[in-house]
């Protein structure tokens, strides 16, 4: 795939001149598209910040990234029209960022869109590219949008009308358009840097997340939600760690894997996963190729294929990594950031066929016996499923998918299972061979450290779940690729690299990420796992210095790294990881590996720090509840206890006169009582034990007494006699319950003991 090392979709412009603006100094493949457009383009920075302060003019901050469809359109629109650009020039001082490379000004502005649109539309929307202006003293957003059209069009005013309007709000209302900057500062400031009080946070907490999550579970199509559909890596993550062995929740994420592999969101010829669905049967991608799904999706086929013996689900892992390390690997074995959806401006150009290609490519490649099984197989033979819809004359065409797991569809054929797999592979070899003659989509060959981090840990998995040796080789090489090329002077990491300039200092995320691969390779590759641990234990240090939270946590910029007037510190997943629930499981492996109380006391920090946005989001912040859940297994110390240190209920445990049998006494505060183990009402959270450690737990709860309309309570001293068979060692007990008074219940708690010996 070609690089985008030169401007894709700018135009020529006065005839035959192409004059370059700022942005051809630069090194992101994004800014370089634009390199030649009339606007008078600069950078984020200093320059452009000073001139709108000096000229008492907006700064108009156009954000996106090099695979964005959309961002090509307002560019071929609006961005490479001279009128347009005159407007752009002369009342503003225009600013391209890369989301990619500045995830930290993305993330304040997708705020302030998400703030904005929720005021004026009644429902929170954003996407790319993002359009901001900009008051220049404080780097407000005065008005903040996303994509503009040439003339009004979709409900939405043409560009050109809107620079016009608000430039005369600017000019003729300057306090009024202030006055909406300030408001919209502080609603992003209360959004990106809110610390609620810390809670109690347990397993539970954690189950109930799962469980809550299958109610968006689409039971017939896979997924979660409807069109469009994404793969939600985070969603599926946190099932697995939390409640795979549920049936219900086991049938989710089989059904899901299953229909994303077949789908056409997967590319059946050459493998790696499309950005998502534009349907809800992922049958017609979007289709740009980004490094961090390719690399979540990985590990999560990886796993399941371990866990399952899923011979199809290892294919899929495999098919992956092949696919990057073929299309999106540098010559020092770092990874590209993704590959483009458009060729020639037709989305998906270069992945389409007609049923007469196909027969082609197959008699071409000498196997046009087998063109009734391809048309059959990827779904041919019953019509198109794909007709562009900005190019609605061009002829209708398919995007391949598979009807169905791989033993579906050679049974539907009469084909044993290892002729049909030739055969498909045979198949895919030749459509492939056709596809490569093809014009090609772009690719955006900057390295980011995030990125690159995500897919070491990926095939550093896929290497020890599938015994993929080649796998840890390239991750491995990776690894030490990113230490020595995005390494500033003073030592500490960069974000993104390009040829021979790596620039712009590294996030939490940067930090997180490449953790993460260290601490994976130290789990598989055992003639280098010290120094992968050495190097982990080092990155943790680092990332605790820059970006620690004083009050737990951590922010997602170093102090001081930019000039805008937050500094977040998000847990929220998108589609890309949170850092602060990535460190979460990080501070629990290098617990796990090495034992050192400096990461116990850091998760205690940490979790109590994130404890309140957990709790208010358990499903949105799913990595991180998938941590907690680790914890309370792992490390059950090492979780909040809120206010269950409120005295309300306190508990003892003894050893009783059989053989593993123990008393639990526990005293409940004046005036509270709490639910019985069965209170009655199934909505109600009753009393519970459980074990933290090996053995078997055989409880007899006390029925408790009545309290209204059929609900069952303790109050006072409850007493439940208990016995642990099996453990061969010392374990834990774990003991649920919620106090409540007359008037409201407090938020429920578990307090954990050791059982005595």
């Amino acid at each position: 795939m070609p690089p985008l090392t030169t401007p894709s979709t700018a135009a020529a412009f006065d005839g035959a001149t192409r004059r370059e603006n700022r942005l051809a100094r630069e090194t992101s493949p994004y800014l370089l598209q634009h390199a030649h457009n009339p606007v008078d383009w600069y950078p984020w920075g200093t320059e452009a910040i000073e001139r709108a302060r000096r000229e008492g003019k907006l700064l108009f901050v156009s954000i996106g990234y090099a695979t964005c469809y959309w961002c090509h359109v307002m560019e071929r629109e609006s961005f490479e029209d001279q009128a347009t650009a005159r407007i752009l020039n002369e009342h503003f001082v225009p600013v391209k960022v890369d989301r990619e490379q500045r995830p930290d000004i993305d993330d304040v502005y997708m705020t302030a869109c998400q703030v904005y649109t929720e005021w004026t539309e009644g429902r929170a929307s954003g996407g790319w590219p993002l359009s901001i202006f900009v008051e220049p003293q404080g780097l407000r957003p005065v008005f903040v949008g996303t994509y503009f059209p040439p003339q009004a069009s979709f409900g939405r005013p043409s560009f050109s009308d809107l620079m016009e309007v608000i430039s005369e709000v600017w000019t003729r209302r300057r306090d009024e358009a202030l006055r909406q900057a300030e408001r919209l500062a502080e609603a992003v400031t209360a959004t990106l840097s809110r610390t609620p009080a810390a809670v109690t946070l347990d397993g539970d907490m954690a189950q109930r997340a799962a469980r809550a999550l299958l109610t968006y579970h689409d039971r017939l199509n896979g997924g979660f939600g409807g069109a469009p559909k994404f793969p939600q890596p985070s969603y599926i993550e946190l099932l697995m760690h939390v409640a795979w062995d549920e049936p219900d929740v086991a049938a989710c994420i089989a059904r899901t894997l299953d229909a994303m592999a077949s789908g056409g969101i997967f590319d059946q010829v050459g493998g790696g996963f499309h950005r998502y669905a534009v349907d809800s049967v992922w049958g017609v991608p979007h289709f740009e190729k980004m490094l961090y799904d390719n690399a979540q999706l990985a590990a999560i086929f990886a796993r399941s294929a371990s866990r399952h013996h899923d011979a199809y689900h290892a294919e899929i892992a495999r098919r992956i990594a092949d696919y990057v390390l073929r299309e999106m690997v540098d010559v020092d074995g770092t990874f590209y950031s993704a590959q483009d959806a458009e060729v020639d401006a037709r989305e998906g150009k270069s992945y389409v066929w007609r049923r007469e290609e196909v027969r082609e490519a197959l008699i071409e490649a000498g196997l046009g016996e087998h063109a009734s099984t391809a048309t059959a197989m990827y779904g041919l033979d019953r019509g198109s499923n794909f007709q562009d819809p900005h190019h609605p004359n061009e002829p209708p065409s398919n995007v391949l998918v598979l009807s169905g797991r791989p033993e579906k569809v050679a049974a539907e054929r009469s084909m044993d299972l290892a002729t049909f797999a030739t055969v498909r592979q045979a198949i895919d070899r030749a459509l492939l061979t056709a596809r490569a003659r093809r014009r090609q989509p772009s690719t955006d060959d900057k390295v980011l450290t995030a990125w690159n981090g995500l897919m070491i840990a990926a095939l550093a998995e896929v290497g020890r779940r599938l015994n993929e040796p080649r796998t840890i080789d390239a991750a491995r090489r990776a690894a030490d690729a990113v230490d020595r090329r995005l390494r500033s002077s003073d030592g500490t990491l960069l974000r993104s690299a390009r040829g021979a300039v790596a620039s712009i200092p590294g996030f939490l995320e940067d930090y997180a990420f490449l953790l993460r691969g260290r601490i994976a390779l130290a789990e598989c590759d055992p003639d280098h796992a010290a120094a992968h641990l050495t190097r982990a234990e080092a990155l943790f240090e680092e990332t605790e210095r820059l970006f620690a939270a004083p009050g737990g946590g951590y922010f997602d910029a170093r102090e001081g790294a930019n000039e805008l007037f937050v500094r977040s510190r998000g847990i929220v997943d998108g589609a890309v990881p949170s850092g602060n629930g990535v460190m979460l499981e990080n501070g629990l492996a290098l617990l796990r590996l090495t034992g050192r109380g400096r990461y116990r006391e850091a998760l205690r920090r940490h979790f109590a720090g994130l404890s309140g946005m957990i709790a208010e989001q358990p499903i949105g912040t799913a990595l991180s509840t998938a941590a907690l859940w680790r914890a309370s297994k792992e490390a059950p110390d090492v979780l909040p206890s809120g206010d269950a240190d409120d005295g309300l209920v306190a508990m003892q445990v003894t050893r009783g006169e059989a053989s593993g049998e123990y008393r639990l006494a526990i005293t409940i505060a004046d005036g509270f009582h709490i639910q019985a183990n069965e209170p009655g009402d199934p909505a109600l959270i009753g009393l519970h034990l459980e074990l933290r450690g090996p053995g078997r737990l055989i409880v007899d709860y006390p029925s408790g007494e009545p309290y209204g309309q059929g609900l069952r309570v303790h109050r006072g001293t409850v007493r439940v006699t208990f016995r642990v068979e099996g453990a061969t060692v010392a374990t834990r007990l774990a003991v649920r319950s919620q106090p409540c008074d007359e008037r409201a219940c407090r938020r429920p708690r578990t307090l954990v003991v050791e059982l005595p010996k």
